[in-house]
Parts: structure tokens; C-alpha cells; sequence
């Protein structure tokens, strides 16, 4: 099965960061309800047969929800499907009791069920919802969307467009996704990688643009364990938001940009390539394919705009005090080729050969999933680093629910903020926050298999 079309073009001098787009017009006027229900739409090629997904309101993605900052998000979710569900709304600085963190925030929504989500948004940025009842499943059949909550004052740009990057398991007779869900190898190893690349659930998405048009592209990894490797060719410009947080200044988009699962990049671009010419979001896998074209079709101006200022700040605490933070350590080890030889599962001290035939191949800390007693127990607007060991031989993108985080390198905070952080094979990476959003938050692996397979834990604010 073709997975994507070969990147062709003499542009590829030119490469740099990017991304593409879902439409915004259909988005204005989202409906009151958020329903889990299954689906068919055309995801392969017209030549295959249409796929059978769980999709948000029956689509995929699901529906383009966009607030302004400050604003409230309500909405009924409701269960169509046959098994429970639950929806997380990613990166948002949260009430708790919405996150949609079954057995730690809420119960699961069983079928025939609904629940009132009811929260403000606090910071404007690029966010996704995605299921977060077996998401490792459930995120696999089509279970996300897009949150996008604008700034009082947006960029100076033409238009925009947002991005949702994805990729399946497809039988390559029937097109219809694969439901080894519980594959071994995928938990043990690097996480479900599929074998069809899409963009907003098509494998050929194109946009029509003009030349010196300035774009503000949102980028969003939906997957469940792919590393997109991304670049711009036809195209130039500044990343600049990272999970939704705004860079201190725009970064030049001039070498590869990473995105692994749950992570998210914002990008103002100008069109480079001259009428008649073809732009493309390249996707690096061990050499270039075209994720998104952009068809240029006339001239917008006849020069480029200056380079842009920042966004406008978000309104987070203050860095952490980190001489007085308190200091956690999660040590991350198991899957194939890992030295743990054992670790313990509901209280109880087993084999790695007993774990792996449960299912079971990681551990933080020597714990195996979810704990009844936290990782820590905080006090509100405590100062926390918590270095991360990577011990095993994949790379972890660790998600922390509830707030951001800052790295700290060479005893100072240093980087972006971010809620997403890519830990690689043997890396020790530290991060630091004020804990200043009460309530009990999930700390895991966004590679979907490996927090089903034991790389979960949680952190209490009281």
C-alpha cells in the first residue's frame, strides 16, 4: 500500500521547519455535543475501500474547537461506541475534575453515557483532545481533534491553517485498521508505528497558496508513537510556540524540526516558491517525502514582510526557585533489550518474564503502572525538578498532565516551556515547575503502548 508520495522537486536546498492545515470555516459553529461514535470515511486512497473508525461527531479528525483565551469550553460528551470512554483535553492548564483521567480524575463514560465537560482556558496556544480510556486503542481508531484557543492579538499573517499529523495500521487488502492492539512487540519496543502516513486523515492533503503569503501553520503529532521528523521546502519562516507556549523570540526555521507524540509546534512562514511551483511540509524517514503540498498559484506581494515579533506571553508563575525545589527522580526502565530483571505490580514483586506475559514491560521507579500513592504528594505552588532517567533502549515522550515545564541544564532553567518532553535511549533529562494547579495529575509516556504496558504514574497538588 502506497503510504505517502515521494517528495520530487528540485527544492530541497531550501528545506526548514513547517506544517499544514484543517479547515477553520466549518469550526465556527461547533456543536454543543462531543459524541464517540463509529464511522466510515474515505482514509486510503480511492482505489481502496473506505475505513471503519471512531471518530468525534463521525468525523476525523474530530471537530475544530476554537475559544478565545480566557473563554469557556462546554460541551456534552457523548458515547456511541460499545465500549467506555473518556476525552483529555491536552496541554490545557485544567480544573482536575476535566481532564478525563479515568480512575484518577473521573470515571470512564460508559456506552450510552455522556458527561459535561466545563472548563476556562487560560492560555492561547495550539491544544488537541484525544480519548483517554484504552487511548492506546481508541487515539488508534481516530479518537482526537484540535483545540485551538486564539490570543487577544494574533500574528501578523494572511491566513492559517492547523495540521493534524497521524499514522495507521492498515490491513493492505481491506484498508481497515489493524486491531492487535495488545501486540507485544509494539509495547515492548518503540510503540505502534502504523503503515500510512496522513494529514488531517488524508494522505494526499494539499493546500493552494501565493507567493510571499505568510502562514501561520499549527502543528499537532496525534499518533500514537511516531517521531516526525518535519521540514520546509519552498517555504521559510520562525517557529514560534512550542506546546502551545510562546518562544521569548522566533526561532529560524532552518534545520529539521521534531515532533514527537502529544507535542505540538506553532510556525510563521512565508511562500518562497514562485507561481506555478509546488511547496511542501517534508517528512524525513530516512529520506524526504511530501506530507502536504502547497500548490502556489498566483503572488500575493511582490516582497516579504519583515520577520515577526513574538506572540504575545501566556501568564504562567515565574520559573521555579530551584535552590528550594524539591528534588524527585523517575528512573525508566524495562522493554526489549533492557537490563530489569523484576519490578513490582499491585503490591507485588514479579519477574520480567511474569510481567511480559501480562503485558507488563516498563516501570518507573521500579513500579509497574499506576500506584495507589503518588509519585509525590505536593504543596500548592511548591517549586518541584524531577530529574528523568532514561534507562531503556527507545525514546519516552513524557507528558505531564495539569502544567508546563522548563528543562534545567547546568543547574538553570533553560529552553521553552513545554508539556511534552522527548527522553531518548540512555538520556537523563531534568525538568522544573511550580505546582501551582491543584488536584492528582498523570505523569506517563505519550507513546500510547508503553503507558498501557506500565509507564504511568501520578503526581498529588493539594
Amino acid at each position: 500500500m502506497q503510504t505517502r508520495r515521494a517528495f520530487i522537486g528540485q527544492t530541497t536546498a531550501a528545506l526548514a521547519f513547517a506544517g499544514s492545515a484543517q479547515r477553520t470555516a466549518a469550526a465556527s459553529h461547533a456543536p454543543r455535543t462531543l459524541t464517540a461514535q463509529h464511522a466510515t470515511v474515505q482514509l486510503a486512497p480511492s482505489d481502496y475501500p473506505a475505513t471503519r473508525i471512531w471518530g468525534y461527531d463521525g468525523s476525523l479528525p474530530g471537530p475544530l474547537i476554537r475559544l478565545p483565551q480566557g473563554g469557556r469550553l462546554q460541551r456534552q460528551l457523548v458515547n456511541a461506541l460499545d465500549q467506555a470512554t473518556s476525552v483529555h483535553w491536552h496541554g490545557i492548564r485544567i480544573d482536575n475534575a476535566m481532564d478525563g483521567v479515568p480512575g484518577l480524575t473521573q470515571q470512564a463514560v460508559a456506552p450510552g453515557e455522556s458527561f459535561d465537560v466545563n472548563f476556562v482556558v487560560p492560555d492561547a496556544g495550539t491544544y488537541w483532545y484525544h480519548a483517554h480510556e484504552r487511548s492506546w486503542e481508541q487515539v488508534a481508531r481516530g479518537l482526537y481533534g484540535a483545540l485551538i484557543v486564539e490570543e487577544t492579538e494574533g500574528p501578523d499573517v494572511d491566513r492559517e491553517e492547523v495540521l493534524i499529523l497521524d499514522d495507521w495500521r492498515l490491513d493492505p487488502e481491506t484498508a481497515q485498521i489493524a486491531t492487535d492492539f495488545t501486540n507485544a512487540h509494539d509495547r515492548s519496543h518503540a510503540g505502534r508505528l502504523g503503515n500510512f502516513i496522513t494529514t488531517n486523515g488524508t494522505s494526499e492533503y494539499t493546500v493552494k497558496v501565493r507567493q510571499n503569503e505568510r502562514l501561520r501553520l499549527r502543528l499537532i503529532n496525534a499518533s500514537n508513537a511516531r517521531i516526525f521528523e518535519l521540514g520546509l521546502a519552498g517555504m521559510e519562516g520562525w517557529v514560534v510556540a512550542l506546546d502551545g507556549m510562546p518562544l521569548v523570540a522566533p526561532q529560524l526555521a532552518s534545520d529539521t524540526l521534531m515532533l514527537g507524540p502529544g507535542q505540538r509546534a506553532d510556525l510563521l512562514v512565508d511562500v518562497t516558491a514562485e507561481t506555478g511551483e509546488t511547496a511542501h511540509l517534508v517528512h524525513f524517514d530516512g529520506e524526504g517525502y511530501s506530507q502536504v503540498e502547497f500548490q502556489v498559484t498566483g503572488v500575493a506581494k511582490t516582497t516579504r514582510r519583515a520577520a515577526p515579533p513574538p506572540l504575545p506571553p501566556n501568564h504562567h508563575p515565574e520559573g521555579p526557585d530551584l535552590v528550594a525545589a524539591r528534588r524527585l527522580r523517575l528512573v525508566m526502565s524495562g522493554g526489549a533489550m533492557g537490563r530489569m530483571q523484576s519490578a513490582v505490580l499491585d503490591g507485588e514483586r514479579r519477574s520480567f518474564r511474569d510481567l511480559a506475559a501480562l503485558g507488563q514491560f516498563w516501570s518507573f521507579n521500579d513500579m509497574v503502572g499506576m500506584t495507589e500513592t503518588p509519585l509525590a504528594d505536593l504543596s500548592r505552588n511548591e517549586p518541584v525538578r524531577i530529574e528523568i532517567v532514561n534507562e531503556t533502549a527507545f525514546p519516552h515522550a513524557m507528558h505531564l498532565h495539569g502544567t508546563h515545564f522548563r528543562e534545567v541544564r547546568d543547574g538553570a532553567l533553560t529552553g521553552p516551556m513545554r508539556d511534552t518532553l522527548m527522553v531518548f535511549r540512555g538520556e537523563t533529562r531534568e525538568i522544573a515547575f511550580v505546582a501551582d494547579n491543584p488536584g492528582d495529575w498523570m505523569f506517563h509516556c505519550h507513546m500510547l503502548t508503553h503507558a498501557a504496558s506500565g509507564m504511568m504514574t501520578w503526581l498529588r497538588v493539594s
